[in-house]
């Protein structure tokens, strides 16, 4: 499986951005998806997933009413629409995969992982 993330950048704090992640090497419809971050001198951590159908999703709750994470099982992406962001949202963002019927709710749950798109939010 590779996952390519694309649409990060700098942000003003208030202001939006959508990452995409493109899916190949497997059947995107029978992965769940999801989103992890990992900020400068701090561990990874979950973000958001969603199921294999798209019906299911789950969202850490410093994102949580922030985020939307979504999918377009017949183009194999992934999104991440992200709004009102924070300085705190400063990041590189992954994209992961996650082959085993459940809904991921831990980036322990995720086994296949994209390069990464840095997002910096400005104060």
């Amino acid at each position: 499986v590779q996952l390519v993330e694309s649409g990060g950048g700098l942000v003003q704090a208030g202001g939006s951005l959508r990452l995409s992640c493109a899916f190949s090497g497997g059947i995107f419809s029978t992965y769940a998806m999801g989103w992890c971050r990992q900020a400068p001198g701090k561990e990874r951590e979950f973000v958001a997933s969603i199921s294999w159908s798209g019906g299911s999703t789950y969202y850490a709750d410093s994102v949580k009413g922030r985020f939307t994470i979504s999918r377009d099982n017949a183009k194999n992406t992934v999104y991440l629409q992200m709004n009102s962001l924070k300085p705190e949202d400063t990041a590189v963002y992954y994209c992961a995969a996650d082959p085993n019927g459940r809904l991921p709710r831990s980036d322990k749950d995720f086994g296949s992982w994209g390069q990464g798109t840095q997002v910096t939010v400005s104060s």
